[in-house]
């Protein structure tokens, strides 16, 4: 299987290239330079592999929540290649590739993903390791001020996320000792991206061009993508 992810949520700006179990990547943390540094990272790696984008199976992005400028650019991007090539599409949660990198690092069951959404707020989810290893959502992901995060009862995991270098006190004491370790300089990567799409795409999940949507989750400002099979 190919796979070909791409994320510019927030500061950072990455894309990778799975390759069976191998995954290429070029990451960057550029702030407002994504426009600039997405199609050339693209371009290198399919160099690198000799693969053209034509033979890879499917594109993941991280549709969010995240940047809204960020989130669009990685949206469109998927959508032109998507077009051009007559890819199919697999939308990834960004706050999910914050909890993979997590999981894969540390030896806790569960990641407290946290990105700063500005404006007082946190986009935040509870992600746990599933029996595949890859991160599962627990309730739902949303947007709210730090010190109303919800959580599961006795899921003590690792933090990851700008959220947690922002309003680390306000999580700690919303979370207490079920934090276990915190990695609040980490951004989503378009690695993780990759290997949740090889997951989704490999299950059936994958949404044609006009589908591949931003998910901002402030305001409702786009829907749910929806899927085929």
């Amino acid at each position: 299987m190919k796979i070909l992810a791409i994320e510019t949520a927030t500061e950072a700006c990455s894309a990778a290239l799975l390759i069976d179990d191998t995954v290429l990547e070029r990451y960057e943390l550029a702030p407002q330079q994504h426009n600039r540094l997405i199609l050339p990272m693209i371009d290198s790696l399919l160099a690198e592999a000799g693969v053209r984008v034509s033979q890879v199976d499917a594109l993941a992005f991280g549709r969010g929540p995240g940047s809204f400028t960020g989130v669009r650019i990685a949206a469109g991007v998927a959508q032109g290649i998507s077009f051009a090539v007559d890819l199919p599409v697999v939308p990834v949660s960004t706050l999910a590739a914050l909890a993979q990198d997590a999981l894969i690092e540390s030896p806790e069951k569960v990641a407290f993903s946290c990105i700063d959404a500005r404006m007082g707020e946190v986009y935040w989810a509870v992600y746990r390791r599933g029996e595949s290893g890859l991160a599962e959502l627990l309730g739902e992901e949303s947007v709210r001020p730090a010190e109303r995060v919800s959580f599961p009862d006795h899921a003590e995991g690792v933090g990851i996320g700008s959220g947690w270098k922002t309003y680390g006190s306000v999580l700690q004491e919303r979370l207490g000792s079920d934090v276990k370790r915190i990695l609040p300089d980490r951004f989503p990567r378009a690695a993780m991206v990759a290997r949740l799409g090889a997951d989704a795409f490999g299950s059936g999940f994958f949404v044609e061009p006009e589908q591949a949507l931003p998910v901002y989750l402030r305001d409702n400002v786009a829907k749910k993508p929806g899927s085929r099979t």
